[in-house]
């Protein structure tokens, strides 16, 4: 059975572009040997994630990132069981929305600021949804 889980977190200290990279090369490396694809979107200090896969492993991700001291707040925005996934072409793609339009983010949110605390999963999910159409996810082959 497919799920997706969608959650938010922040970062327990200051993201740098390495500490970025990191969690990214260790999703790509991991994911695929688990069947698990998904997005990351980070702005400051805050992360969206999407995670897709069987339901066991999607779960023990998301166990393991609640107890990494990496994240803070660590909260849980969509868990659905699916019919297809949408995002099967990323092992672990990318938005850094410091990228993206400010207009976008005030479409789905109070405010043109990334802050999925405060909008409702649908919303945040709708947000993620349009990033993929309009080509804004990043990733790198290898």
């Amino acid at each position: 059975m497919l799920v997706r889980c969608v959650y938010a977190s922040r970062a327990a200290t200051a993201l740098s572009p390495a500490m970025i990279e990191d969690i990214l090369e260790k999703s790509r490396s991991r994911n695929p040997a688990n069947g698990i694809t998904g997005i990351l979107c980070y702005s400051a200090d805050v992360f969206i994630q999407v995670l897709e896969g069987g339901r066991d492993e999607v779960c023990e991700l998301y166990n393991s990132i609640v107890r990494d001291d990496r994240h803070a707040n660590v909260r849980l925005l969509v868990f659905e069981e699916i019919r297809e996934r949408k995002f099967c072409n990323w092992t672990m793609g990318h938005v850094d929305l410091y990228r993206i339009n400010p207009g976008l983010l005030l479409k789905y949110h109070e405010r043109a600021v990334l802050n999925p605390f405060v909008a409702s999963g649908h919303a945040t999910m709708a947000l993620l949804d349009e990033l993929v159409e309009n080509a804004a996810i990043s990733t790198r082959v290898g």
